[in-house]
């Protein structure tokens, strides 16, 4: 027997304006509705799907609901390899300043050449995760694993508001994205208070808490964590002319309704490289996560693809570290 069209029409209504409302209260941190009318809406959809089981599309906001426990992560061959980046330990201006200097001499400039422009972002402290969206539509999560070969953990991610299961927009064929998995620090107090309250075990800090949370085998586990995400790459693409620049590539994740740190800038040469270190670092203890460091990249995709890899890291990139922070223990 046939939807009728009426009611197929309403779980499509439903389906997209549940998703701007997502996208409103967990990306833009601007709800448009009480949570009562959006508690209305989704049950609405729910009771929708759940006579007319044929509607329940992959990109439906039910889905984030979680399904049932897995009895282990099925391996996901990745098609960009999810390599890391070089680390600089040089926690003082010159850890920029080296940068700069070697990215130059890779480049072969002369000293006469105008300065290299880079993109300069955080360094989140979390769980790397890659999602690959086909045309628009969210059908795989993983994990970075060894860089070559992760975890399929799409039932997880699929608990993430923050992540939409639908792009905005004209998407591309295939999309994957790269990204970090975190919990805010006053998510994970609010948490453990909570669980400690229940008699229920707290987790240690808010790195192990995202990285234990997506690596769950029962997906509710997932989602009743405090979890948040943000997009910071590109991996596997079909059908896109993708921007000159990373900051434009991260402008277009954006667009496409990503959540993006605010936190990033353009700069020019290794001074400004060293003046984003040193303004992070004053607002390192004001941010709601934590960070470990900022990460430096050659803004232009094509001098990227000259500079190419060192071993499994690219030649691009850095890693600027900061002092790890102190904390007092109370005994």
């Amino acid at each position: 027997m046939s939807v009728p069209a009426a009611i197929s029409e309403r779980a499509a209504c439903l389906r997209a304006e549940i998703g701007r409302h997502d996208h409103a209260y967990y990306v833009l941190d601007n709800p448009a509705i009480p949570d009562a009318e959006y508690d209305r809406l989704f049950r609405e959809l729910q009771d929708i799907e759940a006579a007319h089981p044929e509607l329940a599309t992959a990109d439906s906001p039910t889905r984030r609901v979680g399904g049932r426990p897995l009895a282990q992560f099925a391996p996901v061959l990745h098609a960009v390899p999810m390599l890391s980046i070089q680390t600089e330990t040089d926690t003082g201006s010159s850890g920029a300043l080296n940068f700069d200097a070697r990215i130059r001499r890779e480049l072969e400039l002369p000293e006469s050449a105008p300065p290299v422009e880079y993109a300069a972002e955080l360094k989140f402290d979390g769980l790397a995760i890659s999602l690959r969206y086909e045309h628009g539509v969210l059908v795989r999560g993983a994990t970075r694993g060894d860089g070559a070969t992760g975890e399929d953990v799409t039932q997880n991610l699929r608990t993430l508001r923050q992540i939409p299961l639908r792009l905005t927009g004209a998407a591309p064929a295939v999309l994957e994205v790269r990204g970090e998995v975190y919990m805010r620090r006053d998510d994970l107090e609010r948490y453990n208070l909570a669980a400690a309250a229940r008699g229920d075990k707290t987790l240690v800090n808010p790195r192990n808490a995202a990285a234990g949370s997506i690596r769950q085998l029962d997906p509710a586990v997932a989602a009743s964590r405090p979890l948040c995400f943000f997009a910071y790459g590109l991996g596997a693409i079909a059908g896109w002319d993708v921007p000159a620049t990373h900051a434009g590539v991260l402008d277009a994740l954006a667009a496409f309704g990503l959540p993006v740190c605010e936190h990033r800038a353009v700069l020019q040469g290794g001074d400004e490289l060293a003046a984003f270190h040193r303004r992070i670092a004053v607002l390192r203890d004001s941010l709601p996560f934590d960070i470990d460091g900022v990460v430096y990249k050659v803004n232009s995709l094509a001098l990227q693809q000259r500079l190419g890899f060192r071993s499994r890291e690219p030649r691009w990139a850095v890693a600027h570290k900061y002092p790890p922070q102190e904390a007092l223990t109370v005994v």
